[in-house]
């Protein structure tokens, strides 16, 4: 189980240190210096992302055994060479003016992001662009799982009070652009317009890839019910499809349960891939600019990050395969907070500058939490873990 999740995985980092030794030699970095930033790159994306692991897992449920490789495949792709790379080198093309070809010369130049017109002082400067859009983009997440109805309550008075409010239309939205419009008006004033922008790109974006995903989510339960009922003379084939619910996202879940939740396929599946690529984009930005305060070397931040995020998705199928999600109820929701902090963190380092260890610090706190609560409940409950460990799978 372990080589056939992880083994992918192996071979990436055994690929990731051959490189790194190649570049440290040719670049006359050394190569024990090369290979030690690569394995500290790791460590701190993984420490980062664990989170992440967990709430992608959510969403991976969901998909069909073919749409789970392409996670693994295609999109170790986009996030390694895409989000680790050549992400960075866009940003900083378009913030500071550059051609790509420039750009990509100053990358290679690598310099102190304290240092202006080095490559890492221009991704600094783009901070702001990155840290409003990915930080409402995951409070869009948060919220909507604050603000709907859940499996399992962890934080009870407070998540039952969220699905109370979150009987208002669109409140998650609201709430959303307050939080918004309150930072580009206070802390923020410095690059109101700018955080203002991307905040409301992150939103939109959110409310696209979600939205889209759902759609086709519930038009494939209705024609895959309206098939089954036609051929079996049966009538109500459409209520029952939207009974359950087609939920696509953490913290979301039908009426039916866990269970009621069919695989996705075809169109809605692959909007969850999108879905799932544009929050491992949002949580990797914070891993990218602190992996300048380790190094200024995109390379050596590219292969670190790199194989950093290939044992996140690994986690992610493990989380799957052994229902490491019905086994520990709260750990999603803890999850879920863990993105909330995340959030208000990107949100706050616009103008502030928080050490990555400390959010890294915060998520892992929120999981581990979320986890002993979870092994504590299954303890004064263990006819209920049983039921839940044992559920068919969605």
């Amino acid at each position: 189980m372990i080589l056939k999740t992880y083994g992918w995985s192996f071979a990436v980092t055994i690929a990731g240190l051959v490189l790194a030794a190649w570049y440290g030699l040719s670049a006359h970095l050394g190569i024990f210096q090369a290979l030690l930033l690569v394995v500290i790159l790791c460590v701190l994306e993984i420490s980062l992302s664990f989170d992440n692991a967990v709430v992608n897992a959510t969403v991976l449920e969901r998909m069909s055994d073919f749409w789970q490789k392409i996670f693994l495949s295609v999109g170790i792709i986009i996030a390694v060479f895409g989000m680790r790379l050549v992400f960075p080198i866009i940003l900083v093309s378009v913030t500071a003016g550059l051609g790509p070809v420039e750009t990509v010369q100053l990358a290679l130049e690598g310099g102190d992001p304290e240092e202006p017109g080095t490559y890492g002082y221009a991704l600094n400067e783009a901070h702001p662009t990155i840290a409003a859009f990915g930080g409402m983009f995951l409070l869009m997440l948060f919220l909507n799982f604050l603000f709907g109805e859940k499996e399992h309550h962890w934080l009870k008075p407070v998540e039952r009070l969220g699905e109370r409010v979150g009987k208002l239309e669109a409140v998650q939205v609201v709430v959303a652009g307050a939080v918004l419009l309150i930072a580009a008006e206070t802390f923020a004033t410095d690059h109101g317009r700018t955080v203002l922008a991307s905040g409301l790109a992150g939103i939109l974006t959110y409310l696209l890839v979600n939205g889209l995903g759902e759609l086709f989510n519930v038009e494939e339960h209705l024609e895959h019910e309206d098939a089954a009922h036609a051929g079996q003379g049966g009538q109500g084939g459409r209520d029952g499809a939207l009974a359950d619910g087609g939920a696509a996202v953490p913290g979301q879940r039908g009426t039916g349960g866990p269970t009621a939740v069919a695989k996705a396929t075809g169109k809605a599946a692959f909007f969850l891939f999108l879905y799932l690529e544009v929050l491992d984009a949002s949580f990797s930005f914070d891993g990218v600019i602190g992996a300048f305060a380790i190094t200024s070397d995109p390379i050596i931040i590219a292969i670190g990050l790199g194989v950093g995020a290939m044992y996140i998705r690994s986690m992610t199928v493990h989380l799957v395969k052994e229902g490491t999600l019905a086994q520990y109820p709260y750990l999603e929701n803890g999850a879920l907070w863990a993105i909330g902090a995340l959030a208000v963190i990107l949100i706050i380092s616009i103008e502030v500058h928080i050490p990555e260890v400390i959010t890294g610090l915060i998520g892992l706190a929120f999981i581990v939490a979320a986890l002993v609560s979870s092994i504590v409940r299954n303890r004064r409950h263990p006819e209920e873990a049983h039921v839940e460990a044992h559920a068919p799978a969605h």
